[in-house]
């Protein structure tokens, strides 16, 4: 029996240690910790790699959309639309505004944010979208755009999950107001602990970010705005650096893996992760929907493939939300979609012999000899 690990990020770093020992030592040497060079070349790298003018570094993911609502002046008595299926960040920085969370459902091939659902949900109190790029694929941007330009909206795209990835040939992170990243260890540019970034083009909005994350401070000790402690460290930013010039050949594996998931899987009664047209998938995620998951997910796990699940249970249904009164059946595709869902292992340093020992253990469930 073999043993794939569902994520392998020692793998990682062993790759990559004779790259990132040494930029960590300058970064040491230095003496400059916070907000130095490494983070402003960074926040230049990742605005030219997503097509905007500026990049602002932050202290996570989370902060990063936070930040980019609090940037907005969204506050009570606002509404912001979002997925009930993704991780909860999203839901958490509306609820920190004091603003109201509306969810819509999602596309059930997709998985990202059906439009039309977004606009069945839009009231005169709706003052943004934020569009989660789920599992390394785009929202339907044009389609949510439009509502945003028919009804004055701000859409925020959360490109946690899908860095590099692009729809209709410009990046994720370009198209909105404001494109919110993370950098956790996991993601497919991830740092050695937390961080984040927002891109814009909104020279005024990238002055704002800049003071919401240094306490609302643009001259040392005089405070404009009620900002936050959010900064995105040296020594996070300088090993992300490092890892950013690896980025386009980790995604072209991971689609590479997933071209071998899916040849070796078609032809089982799974649905298989789909691609919009016109859409670039960086497969942060790959995952399957089965009717029998969680016999799947134990026979795997029982053969050395332990895997986990997102999202097992939707935001709506969370116990953190049971005073805001929604109920099973509000967001349907949303709550089949959990029960069905099972990622399999996708990073890059898995073996070609990994992912052939994964379709064959997959498909000895199916057809056992």
């Amino acid at each position: 029996m073999m043993n794939v690990p569902f994520l392998n990020l020692a793998a990682q770093y062993a790759a990559l240690k004779d790259e990132l020992l040494p930029a960590v030592e300058r970064a040491l040497a230095s003496g400059h910790y916070i907000l130095g060079p490494n983070v402003a070349a960074l926040e230049n790298e990742i605005a030219a790699l997503t097509g905007a003018r500026f990049g602002v570094g932050v202290n996570s993911g989370s902060d990063a959309l936070t930040l980019a609502l609090r940037a907005l002046e969204i506050g009570p008595g606002d509404e912001v639309i979002t997925t009930p299926f993704t991780y909860i960040a999203p839901a958490e920085s509306i609820h920190q505004m004091g603003a109201r969370i509306v969810f819509a459902d999602i596309d059930p091939r997709t998985f990202n944010l059906d439009p039309q659902d977004v606009a069945r949900r839009i009231t005169p109190r709706t003052r943004a979208i934020i569009a989660v790029h789920l599992f390394g694929q785009a929202a339907p941007l044009e389609p949510l755009m439009e509502l945003c330009r028919a009804h004055r909206l701000h859409l925020i795209e959360d490109c946690a999950q899908a860095i590099g990835a692009e729809y209709h040939g410009k990046p994720v992170g370009s198209w909105g107001i404001m494109g919110c990243f993370s950098f956790y260890p996991t993601k497919n540019l991830g740092a050695d602990g937390d961080g984040g970034m927002i891109v814009t083009q909104d020279e005024a909005l990238n002055r704002r970010l800049r003071m919401l994350r240094v306490h609302g401070i643009e001259k040392r000790y005089y405070h404009d705005l009620h900002g936050y402690n959010s900064r995105l460290d040296e020594l996070q930013a300088a090993i992300l650096r490092v890892k950013l010039r690896h980025l386009a050949d980790w995604n072209a594996r991971r689609a590479a893996i997933a071209a071998c998931y899916d040849a070796g899987l078609r032809d089982l009664p799974l649905q298989l992760p789909f691609t919009l047209e016109g859409n670039r998938h960086v497969y942060h995620v790959y995952a399957v929907l089965s009717d029998q998951r969680d016999a799947l997910h134990q026979h795997l796990a029982e053969h050395g493939v332990p895997c986990i699940i997102y999202y097992p249970r939707p935001l709506h249904l969370q116990k953190v939300y049971a005073d805001c009164g929604w109920k099973e059946g509000d967001y349907p595709v949303a709550e089949n979609i959990s029960h069905r869902i099972l990622p399999l292992p996708m990073y890059p340093e898995l073996t070609d012999a990994q992912v052939d020992y994964v379709i064959t253990t997959i498909r000895q469930f199916f057809r056992p000899a």
